[in-house]
């Protein structure tokens, strides 16, 4: 295991917590940043909305790695995308740090990591 990853994963889940709270886990910060790339400001989900902010969340961070491309935005400006190729099979822990790296990735480039 990278450590110098590890270290990147473990401020952004501090940086995350320090801001909502502590116990935060993947589902938490899939589900801020697919708020944060909607852009609708803080407001109410229902439950199905809040899987599909989840989604838009998967898709933006899949999409740096090719498999998903952006689309566009639809008339109640939700943003969608393609499938542009077939994700391989992974094992569990092969997801769980594919999405850690995305996610990482994600608040480097969005400045939001020290």
């Amino acid at each position: 295991m990278d450590m110098e990853f590890e270290k990147k994963w473990k401020e952004v889940v501090e940086i995350v917590e320090k801001r909502f709270g502590e116990g935060v886990d993947m589902q938490s910060l899939l589900f801020l940043i697919g708020v944060q790339e909607l852009g609708h400001g803080p407001k109410k989900f229902t439950k199905d909305q809040k899987l599909d902010v989840i989604h838009v969340a998967v898709c933006t961070l899949l999409s740096r790695f090719g498999y998903y491309e952006f689309e566009g935005i639809d008339k109640d400006e939700w943003p969608h995308w393609k499938a542009t190729n077939k994700l391989p099979y992974l094992k569990s822990s092969q997801q769980t740090q594919l999405m850690k790296q995305a996610i990482v990735e994600y608040f480097e480039e969005n400045k939001l990591a020290r």
